[in-house]
Parts: structure tokens; sequence; C-alpha cells
């Protein structure tokens, strides 16, 4: 009587189960998408059909399959397999799983596969509890993370493991998921309302089945038309995982210096949607400001700064207008990376040994005694000059003639440059060539 409570249990459990949990493959074949990595002749296909996989690391947006290929790997294998949370399962937890390995192992020679879903999730001290029985064979682990496990998975842990790259799905992909969402709910849909469904995936093949599966429930489980698409998706996240946020902050600077505005604006609007530390944002503009623009433009620092200042007296979502300005201006500015350079280039040369001693008449003579050492004596003060500028050496002897800093001909370096030239012609006889 039991068994046939827990039977029935289960089967309701099924039934009302979301759509992606029911439409989970049984087998490597039913995999969607991951072509690369199951297609034939794929590495993970030919180590799940030989039977001869070895510890791995999923590693995946949301929504890529990650479980879907340990469940699938589960129902190609004759190795048991067990299924753990790192948000839930603990050290217990993992030594109760190693046991129960060895057991199997040991009385009828049955392997084990372990699927440790948020890998990351697990301390290090948790991480290093599953060494021991990984390297001994006692079980197959299979880790799943969204996270970049060079980043998040322990280094000893990581050795002894395949890593396996998922990509997010393609739209042949999606398309096919929604199919058998359709046909799994015995549901039809207009085809504008799948286009926008598609569309909006995002490669996340649990979004698009979560987002298909409301808007069936809206439909009554009968047609499903762009409005209950629409209703569905407005309830859907944006993805933007640890790897997201520095490709997409990435893709904002580059627009930038590609003086591509819309570009520019619409990394921002991703960032901003997905919740992006809009102070970060501002940092990154205000170092773009003198890495990218520079001198071509100065007054894109102050108006980098200026954004940064408003967003802090007058925060979200109004100061989304600032930070667009000043993304809008950035980008449009003429750029010039020649003080960045000079920066760079110096420091490299001091550390290289470019050094030497400050010349005596740019020492300090504001102390008594200062004169009898040579200490300030002979320096022209400029502003005593007509012409704001006088021709006397800056630069420590071993270093002269020595130029970090080259203006470009871009913006405003156009006018540095034509000073610089003028200064250069306008030496005085007794002066030292700069």
């Amino acid at each position: 009587m039991t068994d046939l409570f827990a039977a029935a249990a289960e089967e309701t459990r099924r039934a009302r189960a979301p759509l992606a949990a029911r439409l989970r493959p049984k087998s490597i074949d039913d995999v969607v998408g991951q072509e690369h990595l199951v297609g034939p002749g794929r590495p993970l296909r030919c180590l799940v059909e030989s039977d001869r996989l070895s510890s791995a690391l999923l590693w995946g947006p949301p929504g890529t399959g990650k479980t879907t290929l340990a469940l699938a790997v589960a129902g190609s294998t004759e190795r048991a397999f067990e299924q753990l949370s790192a948000v839930t399962a603990g050290v217990k937890d993992v030594r109760e799983t190693i046991e129960r390995a060895r057991q199997r192992l040991g009385e009828r020679g049955q392997g084990t596969i372990l699927f440790l879903d948020e890998i990351h999730r697990f301390s290090k001290a948790q991480q290093d509890a599953l060494l021991p029985a990984v390297e001994d064979g006692t079980l197959t682990l299979i880790g799943a993370t969204t996270e970049n496990p060079f980043f998040e998975v322990n280094a000893p842990l990581r050795s002894r493991s395949t890593l396996f790259r998922l990509e997010p799905l393609d739209r042949p992909a999606i398309e096919q998921l929604v199919a058998r969402g359709l046909e799994a709910e015995a549901t039809t849909a207009d085809a504008d309302a799948l286009e926008l469904l598609v569309d909006r995936a995002g490669g996340d093949g649990r979004q698009v089945l979560t987002s298909l599966d409301v808007a069936c429930a809206l439909s009554d489980y009968t047609h499903v038309v762009l409005a209950h698409v629409e209703a569905a998706l407005g309830t859907s996240a944006l993805r933007y995982g640890r790897d997201d946020h520095y490709d997409v902050v990435s893709a904002f600077i580059k627009s930038m210096r590609g003086s591509d505005p819309d570009a520019a604006v619409y990394w921002l609007a991703r960032m901003l949607e997905a919740g992006e530390d809009a102070r970060f944002i501002a940092r990154r503009m205000v170092i773009f400001a003198s890495e990218d623009v520079g001198l071509a433009d100065s007054r894109g620092l102050d108006v980098a700064v200026a954004a940064a200042h408003a967003l802090e007296h007058v925060g979200l979502p109004e100061a989304q207008l600032n930070l667009a300005q000043a993304a809008i201006y950035l980008a449009a500015a003429p750029k010039s990376n020649r003080a960045a350079l000079a920066i760079w280039n110096a420091r490299a040369a001091v550390r290289d040994g470019a050094t030497g001693e400050v010349p005596p008449h740019l020492r300090d003579g504001h102390y008594q005694g200062a004169a009898t050492l040579g200490h300030g004596v002979g320096y022209e003060y400029p502003h005593d000059s007509p012409t704001g500028w006088v021709d006397q050496e800056y630069l420590p002897e071993a270093q002269r003639g020595k130029r970090w800093y080259e203006p470009s001909q871009h913006g405003e370096e156009q006018e540095i440059e034509q000073r610089m030239a003028t200064r250069t012609t306008e030496q005085s006889p007794h002066g030292a060539s700069t």
C-alpha cells in the first residue's frame, strides 16, 4: 500500500513539474543543442557511449543544459547516479554519498556518478572533501557551474576533471525546444507569438520553456497568441552572470573607443537593465576619459567625473540620463591614448633604470643654506617671461632629450603639438634643447 501511494505521489509530482523538468531527456540522443559536445564523434558523446567518462565540469550560462546533460549521461551509463545541489548539501551529504559509492563498488563492482549542481557554491573545504574519492576513482564527479571554474573551483579538483564549456543555445535549438514544449502541452500557437518567444530566449533553454509554460497556462492550454507570450515574458529575468559582467562592460568600452554612440548606449542599457552597479559603470567612464579620449578632448574627463558625481547626488533611475550623456559624449569625442602611453612608458622606463639626479636648479631652495649647495641656483621662473615659457632643462642629465608624451593629430592635441613645436623653435641661445 505504501509503495502504491508513493508511486501515485511521484506521478502527481511529475505531472505538476515545470515544463523544463518534464522535457528533460532520458539519454544523450535526446539532448537539444551543444552539438560541439554531443554531436556525432564529439568528445562528450564518445566518452559517454563508451562509458569512459571521467570527472567533468560543465560550465555555461543558465539554461544551456548542464543538468540536462548530466541526467542524459545518467540514462546512458550502467553506473549509479546520485545528485546533490551545493545550495543545500554540506560535507555530511558528500561523505554519505562517497560511502554509498564505496559500498556499490565493493559489493557489486558498480561505479557511481555524483552530479553536483552549482559546485561554485561549495566552499574550499567542501570541495576538498571530494578530492580523495575523485582521485581514487570511488566516484565520478560531474560538477555544473555558471561561474568561471578557474575562479570558483579549487585547482586540485579542477585538474582532475575535464572541462566542457556549454554555449548559449542557438535559434534552431530554441525552436526545437519550443516545438517539443507545445507538443508536451498539446497546445498550438500563432507564428508571431513563437517568433517573439524565440527572439527573447537569449540562448536560455530553461527560460524559454518557463515562458512557454506560463503562456500555455494563460491560454488555458488551448491556443497561445502574442498577448500570452508578452505577458509571460514580462516576468523573465535578463541573463547577466559573472562572465556577462566582464564581456558586456568590455563591449561598452570598445564601443566608446570605436566612436559608436549607439552601441555605447545599447551596452549601457544592457548593464542597467541587468542591475549592474552604476558606480562601476561611472568609474569605467572616468578611466576611459583619460585612457582613450585624453587630451584630444580634455572636456571628456570633466563630463565623466560630472556624471559620476551626479550619480551620487541623484541616484537611479534618474542618473541614467547623466550616464547616457557621458557615454554618448565620450563615444563621439576625438580619441587619443597619448596621455596614457606617456605615463605607461615613463613608468616602464623608470623600472628599467631610467633614473638620474634632480638637476641642481630644480632642487628645493627654500631653506637656509640651500643656495650654498647650489640648490635652486639658476632656476628661471616662467611667469617672469613675457611668453610664460623659458627654455631650461627639467629632466635629469641622463634623460635629456627623452620624450614620453607625443601628441596625436586628433582634436585638441593638434594645438598642443603646435605649441610644443613653436617653443622648440623659440629656444634662447644659451638654453638646452627640449
